[in-house]
């Protein structure tokens, strides 16, 4: 199982009203793709964090991450809510299977 993390740092534009409606896309669009087992979005508590939103996927595998991406709910979600918002990103994938190797995710 793959949890896949991105941090975002938002343009200046953005307001919170913007990233409400960004988070509930975020829900909507990402769950349309079938390979999505679990999103989950939020925005930061302290102000003084550097990444003011996140999205966490969840996906079966490393080449379920890769079909995913390249679902067009996903394309149009990246192109019609991240791009036209997001100023920088940072993401990771993990396993999230305890004693499994990784080469094998």
């Amino acid at each position: 199982m793959i949890a896949y993390l991105s941090l975002y740092k938002l343009k200046p534009e953005v307001t919170e009203e913007k990233l409400e409606e960004m988070m509930a896309r975020t829900r909507v669009n990402l769950l349309r793709v079938p390979e999505v087992l679990a999103v989950k979005t939020g925005k930061r508590v302290n102000p003084n964090d550097t990444f003011p939103w996140f999205v966490y996927l969840e996906v079966e595998s490393m080449d379920k991450l890769a079909i995913c991406q390249d679902d067009p709910n996903y394309i149009k979600y990246r192109e019609e809510v991240l791009k036209p918002n997001i100023a920088e990103q940072e993401a990771s994938a993990f396993e999230m299977e305890p004693r499994k190797d990784v080469k094998y995710s």
